[in-house]
């Protein structure tokens, strides 16, 4: 299966390593927004950046850098204490975001990563990293998004700890240059579902990854944590359908799958030609847009979708 990156989707998917790259370089000039070893940070952000908030949540906390919780901006817990909230926010105009970031100025920190210096949130966050390079024209977000988890992971790096097993940028970088060239699996075209899992920190990844297909192809998708998945959802999987785990499977969960007749995709990290979950995304975001364009659908003007949710006369 291949995708004839047409769309400009298409084409900000294919630029994500070397924006990733950039967006480590930039971090000198970003690590002021950024958390300290040690706080106590909340994550927030609404959709696909709250999914990445998830992500790196687990690798800040794992990693030993201080307790950091996710949430989405509009179920924050007013009252419960942090030394940072951290905001994710592409456009810098999301209703919950910034409303959010009003009702605690002056009670804490507050810090935000956008791509656009010309939205209220400069004015609305204490301290704000900016990675403009790495905006998108299309609704549909891919590259902000992982850029963002690679300049956290970067941060991460740069002060010397990453939870075991985790491979550093670079090789995920390299992973990446590896997901946007190498052809789909023509058997996924076809398939009628798929259920994405994740452990740990990519758990927020195989929810990102089943929004985008959500969200472009209008697919049939969902998304657990891959021990939870025996607990029900593997009652879904069956010919025709996909199990698609980020990162390593959990023992006997192949043998699960091909028990009740499924194909499992994974990009398990410990095997030779494994790819780094943040890479593996990439290849669902890929697949995403290939769906979309073979079921007639425009990936860059996707159904019942703006490029930021502001609410009219909202109290969020």
């Amino acid at each position: 299966m291949s995708d004839n990156r047409s769309s400009r989707t298409s084409a900000e998917i294919a630029s994500q390593p070397a924006v990733w790259r950039r967006a480590a370089e930039s971090l000198p000039d970003q690590a002021a927004a950024l958390p300290r070893r040690g706080e106590r940070v909340a994550v927030v952000g609404c959709g696909t950046s709250w999914f990445m908030a998830q992500s790196y949540a687990v690798l800040r906390e794992t990693g030993g850098h201080g307790e950091t919780d996710a949430y989405a901006a509009s179920e924050f817990p007013l009252g419960r204490r942090y030394d940072r909230i951290l905001a994710i926010t592409r456009s810098g105009t999301t209703t919950e975001v910034l409303g959010l970031l009003g009702r605690v100025k002056g009670t804490v920190a507050t810090a935000a990563v956008t791509a656009d210096p010309a939205t209220p949130v400069m004015e609305a966050a204490d301290d704000v990293a900016v990675l403009d390079f790495a905006d998108e024209e299309s609704v549909v977000q891919t590259r902000f998004a992982t850029a963002n988890l690679a300049l956290l992971r970067a941060h991460l790096e740069s002060e010397g700890t990453l939870p075991a097993g985790v491979r550093s940028l670079d090789s995920a970088i390299r992973d990446a240059e590896r997901a946007v060239t190498e052809p789909l699996d023509s058997a996924l075209g076809a398939a009628e579902q798929f259920t994405f899992l994740g452990t740990g920190w990519t758990c927020g990844l195989a929810l990102e990854a089943a929004l985008k297909m959500r969200e472009a192809a209008g697919a049939w998708t969902e998304a657990y944590p891959a021990m939870e998945y025996r607990h029900g959802p593997i009652s879904i999987t069956g010919p025709g359908r996909v199990a698609w785990a980020f990162g390593d499977l959990p023992e006997g969960l192949a043998g699960d799958v091909a028990r009740v007749g499924g194909t499992l995709v994974a990009g398990s990290t410990t095997a030779p030609a494994g790819l780094d979950p943040l890479a593996d995304l990439v290849r669902a975001q890929r697949l995403a847009v290939a769906l979309a364009e073979a079921r007639g659908y425009d990936p860059d003007r996707p159904r019942n979708l703006t490029r930021s949710v502001v609410l009219q006369d909202s109290h969020a």
